[in-house]
């Protein structure tokens, strides 16, 4: 085939793989859930088209517009889909595109070397799963668009206009019956995918506008993101609360075997591991062979090179894997053509000759870098020999909690009352603050399914401590031995084994104070240093006490927000009494039940993990040593936060 054949993008090279009839039947087989995260990954599957075109050199700018009716505009600068007649489906190229499940130019090896959305599911499926879309295309001087009412055409494709420009808008508003939980589109979730992209793809702006908010003039919330300097921008805005050990991003951008790899890695002084692997932009959480080829090549180069240093003369004991990757926070992105994923999450790379082509690339450029380096070399290797140490203390403490995890009922901790169900699926613990609100909690539960351990206090903070002091912290040695989980395997330390798990609902109690949020905090970090699983399976919640009781006469109605509480007070022709619950311990046992722990009244909320990278970025920089960026957090953040400097 000709070059010029090669690089042609036209209607034939749409091809329709097979139909959409179960998109609205069964949305989360395609999106994952109809909750947040499904209604936000519409956006995404619209912009990895943009993104594909930039791929392909075809793309520079990308716009997306949160309009005011929480309706969504992505507008690129790209080739514009095709709108010439399809032989095959005898429609438009643009409405086979919107309408059919499985296709799209990224079918078409010609059309565009490597593709994010993989299975070709994304406009249209968003199509499908939308009240109303409309797609707009300016291509070879001419405006054409088409809308769409659930996925279904309301018209031809015509051409409504001439212009200059090029690209193509796409504007969806999600289908309430389809996304019942809630429309609206978050702020901070979209900005932090955008921001990401960005970083992945160097020299692409992308720019987001909330048509929501204004400023003080009447300017829109807008945000732009664009990196000249990729991965290793990504690594600073990562690592911007925590202390560097080296001075240099280490980094390399390359092809080996064919496979565009590119990495950025540094050192820093905390003592957790922070790797974020990607494949075509995908966050593969998971890993995969591209994370096991970096820590291959990672582990073997610095080894040889401790080695060689003579550092390691003195150290009575091997190092493993774990010790090099103390204190490393690491991007590694690889672009493949034909990516093989396992499962349909897109989360866990399979690819055998990916992960030769990583080690390659990590190890040929850490020996240069180790080389040329001495300094930061030493301060490194000085950091894996500590991080050993470390290790082996903590395995000492881990064995400690290991061995009274796995007794019988007598191992349990003393403060735990626990229930007499024995089912985890129907059991759940509330993690509770203080022992005053345990002993309201533990008189106000239903016993037979609902567990209480109470925390003295504020737990020791994950984030600045090593490994062995949190395995020695009393209150986290309780809820490992009353969760029933084990920590730690010969080949993982850090790996957590969930089948003994007592409870399926682990439900984090705090007073509705500036206090309780920190100690919510500080349970969260270490649910996501050192029992990640639980949370990404769904185990993990946040009690919602109410801050209000206000009363009539023998009217009492509980409000949860200054709002709420002043509807009530209207509702209840003024002159009502309002009390204002500091924390837990001051309501009886009967109210916390009715509010709180009352599973036909209460409420919730699920923890979730939107985005691996921001998480990380945030508990980094909220139990972190810099107050700057914690203070302008919560100030964003909290609605009713007072700040103590």
């Amino acid at each position: 085939m000709s070059e010029e054949n090669k690089q042609q993008y036209s209607a034939d090279s749409i091809q329709a793989l097979e139909g959409m009839e179960h998109v609205r039947m069964r949305p989360s087989m395609y999106i994952g859930d109809v909750g947040v995260r499904g209604l936000h990954h519409l956006v995404y599957e619209v912009i990895d088209n943009s993104i594909d075109e930039a791929l392909a050199g075809h793309c520079d700018n990308i716009h997306v517009y949160i309009n005011e009716d929480n309706s969504i505009t992505v507008q690129d600068d790209g080739r514009g889909i095709p709108v010439g007649m399809h032989k095959k489906e005898g429609v438009s190229a643009l409405e086979v595109v919107m309408t059919k499940i499985g296709a799209g130019g990224k079918f078409d090896k010609d059309s565009y070397k490597v593709s994010g959305g993989l299975h070709g599911v994304g406009v249209s499926c968003v199509n499908a799963l939308s009240d109303h879309l409309k797609a707009t295309v300016f291509r070879e001087g001419k405006i054409w668009e088409q809308e769409y009412e659930r996925g279904k055409s309301l018209y031809p494709v015509k051409q409504v206009g001439e212009t200059d420009k090029r690209g193509t808008e796409v504007t969806f508003t999600p289908d309430k019956s389809i996304f019942q939980q809630t429309t609206e589109y978050n702020y901070d979730t979209l900005a932090a995918r955008l921001r990401e992209l960005a970083y992945l793809n160097k020299g692409i702006t992308v720019i987001l506008t909330d048509k929501r908010n204004f400023d003080d003039e009447g300017v829109p919330l807008t945000e732009t993101f664009h990196s000249t300097e990729g991965l290793s921008e990504f690594v600073k805005y990562l690592d911007s609360t925590r202390e560097q050990l080296t001075a240099n991003i280490i980094s390399i951008e390359g092809e080996k075997n064919g496979i565009p790899v590119e990495v950025a890695m540094v050192y820093n002084t905390s003592y957790s591991e922070n790797l974020h692997s990607y494949v075509n932009n995908i966050n593969t959480h998971e890993g995969g062979t591209h994370l096991s080829g970096f820590r291959r090549g990672l582990t073997g180069t610095l080894k040889k090179y401790a080695d060689n240093s003579g550092l390691l003369k003195n150290l009575k004991f091997e190092i493993a894997g774990d010790d090099f990757r103390e204190g490393l926070t690491a991007i590694i992105s690889v672009k493949v053509q034909e990516p093989q994923f396992e499962g349909q999450t897109k989360t866990k790379l399979g690819n055998r000759e990916v992960s030769a082509a990583v080690s390659q690339a990590v190890s040929e450029m850490l020996t240069d870098y180790l080389e040329e380096n001495p300094n930061d070399a030493k301060t490194i290797v000085q950091k894996v020999i500590l991080a050993a140490q470390a290790r082996h203390a903590a395995r000492k403490a881990r064995e400690m909690v290991q061995r009274k995890t796995v007794m019988s009922i007598g191992g349990l901790p003393g403060k735990l009352s626990d229930c007499s169900e024995t089912d985890p699926e129907q059991c759940e613990i509330f993690l509770v603050e203080g022992d005053s609100a345990g002993g309201t909690a533990k008189q106000g539960r239903d016993r037979n399914f609902q567990a209480i351990l109470p925390l003295r206090g504020k737990i020791l903070n994950v984030e600045k401590a090593m490994q062995h002091k949190v395995f020695e912290n009393e209150e986290i040695k309780n809820m490992f031995t009353a969760l029933g989980v084990t920590i730690g395997t010969e080949e993982d330390s850090k790996a957590l084994n969930l089948t003994k798990l007592r409870y399926h609902k682990v439900v984090i109690m705090c007073d509705a104070d500036v206090d309780g949020s920190h100690i919510a905090t500080l349970i969260l970090t270490f649910f996501f240093r050192y029992m990640r699983e639980m949370v990404e399976q769904g185990y993990v919640y946040i009690a919602t006490p109410p801050l209000y009781l206000v009363k009539k006469g023998q009217k009492r109605e509980y409000a949860w927000d200054d709002d709420q509480r002043d509807l009530i007070v209207q509702k209840m022709s003024g002159s009502a009494t309002i009390q204002r619950y500091k924390g837990l311990g001051e309501m009886n046992a009967e109210q916390l039940w009715d509010t709180t722990m009352n599973p036909e009244f209460r409420t919730l909320r699920q923890v979730i993990i939107d985005s691996d990278v921001e998480a990380d970025r945030v508990f980094s920089m909220l139990m972190g040593d810099e107050v700057p960026p914690r203070r302008d957090f919560i100030e964003r953040n909290a609605k009713y936060a007072n700040i103590d400097a």
